[in-house]
């Protein structure tokens, strides 16, 4: 997509950091940029009374209950701090809306574009699968163009509904076409020593093929927990809840 490639532009010096940097420097000026967003399409001197009377009540609530006589008294404080939080809920509904909206359908879509998966780098060798219907069964093959390699047979017997070819290759962008009986499909695959590649998986409908897959190895920010819960958006979230918490005090944003 083109905003991807002016995304790329745009934070072309931060993509030449190590991972880690540049998530953390991305997590903190977009963090930045929501609470900017939140302190100014807020009323947020109102939103402080808010809270300050909610504490109030709460703390009314907790005294009146060691009361049993005073059950009425502490359903209607109960009823009032209901009605200051739907009030906050309200307030707070729009800066929600316009941070969120580029964030959903711009950042995310271009993060996972730019942090998800490891480059395939010239003369490194890589996979490829090729995923069938149920009932396809047979042989596919695989053609390159002269500056891929195939290890191996192009052509393979599909089993357990699949088939994979192993290939390494010279720097660019490259179209491996894909055979089977007379259905043709394409997948590219980039090969570069640079921070990029293309989205590894290609989904196909009303096909023998169900799907194409580069089998990029998959980028792991912080290398704990289980699997890849801390790849890129795992450890975006954290970074981002870490700052919200810090700037909001600092810059007194309720």
């Amino acid at each position: 997509m083109a905003y991807y490639d002016f995304l790329n532009i745009v934070f072309a010096p931060i993509l030449k950091l190590p991972l880690l940097a540049a998530i953390i420097i991305i997590s903190l000026l977009f963090t930045a940029i929501n609470l900017f967003i939140t302190k100014f399409f807020s009323d947020q001197p109102k939103i402080k009374r808010i809270r300050e009377e909610s504490d109030k009540l709460r703390a009314d609530m907790k005294e009146l209950r060691k009361d049993s006589s005073k059950t009425e008294l502490v359903q209607k404080k109960m009823m009032e701090m209901n009605k200051l939080a739907m009030e906050q809920m309200r307030m707070s509904f729009k800066p929600m809306i316009i941070s969120s909206i580029p964030f959903l359908l711009l950042l995310i879509p271009w993060m996972n574009s730019a942090f998800s998966y490891e480059s395939v780098h010239p003369q490194q060798a890589f996979t490829v699968t090729a995923t069938f219907a149920k009932g396809i069964d047979g042989n596919a093959a695989i053609t390159a163009p002269d500056e891929i390699k195939v290890t191996g047979n192009k052509t393979k017997k599909i089993e357990n509904g699949m088939v994979t070819w192993t290939l390494k290759g010279e720097e660019g962008t490259h179209a491996l076409e894909f055979n089977y009986d007379t259905e043709k499909q394409y997948k590219e695959v980039l090969i570069t020593d640079s921070k990029k590649y293309i989205l590894p998986e290609k989904l196909i409908k009303n096909s023998p093929f169900t799907s194409l897959k580069i089998n990029n190895n998959k980028l792991v920010v912080l290398p704990v927990g289980y699997k890849d819960w801390f790849g890129w958006l795992g450890t975006y979230i954290l970074l981002s809840i870490a700052f919200a918490l810090a700037m909001r005090k600092i810059f007194k944003i309720y």
